[in-house]
């Protein structure tokens, strides 16, 4: 078995501007999705909450339009990427989310 990251990619918008019906909607859709994956799901993760990037020359750049992450147990990438079926990051289906699934090497 590997670990896998889930990357979430896309405009999400911040869970404290749901309003509390659309926050019931999220924590149940979520929640099912968890519940279908059951153990594979080693680390649930978390949103980020803003962030910056630090550039090679000494820079700052923006941020990437990234807004989450996951990690999932698998015993390959196409079974990670089963895993993400039904996933409620990507119901939108207007191309605009994305889930960047990466597996994760040993140092």
């Amino acid at each position: 078995m590997s670990k896998f990251i889930y990357i979430y990619k896309g405009p999400a918008t911040p869970m404290d501007q749901f309003t509390p019906e659309q926050s019931e909607k999220e924590t149940a859709a979520w929640g099912a999705w968890m519940g279908r994956i059951g153990s594979a799901l080693v680390d649930g993760g978390a949103p980020f909450a803003g962030g910056t990037a630090v550039v090679d020359d000494g820079s700052t750049a923006a941020a990437a339009d990234l807004t989450g992450y996951s990690i999932v147990e698998a015993d390959s990438l196409v079974e990670a990427k089963t895993l993400a079926e039904g996933h409620p990051f990507l119901s939108e289906g207007k191309g605009r989310f994305s889930l960047q699934i990466f597996e994760l090497g040993q140092m």
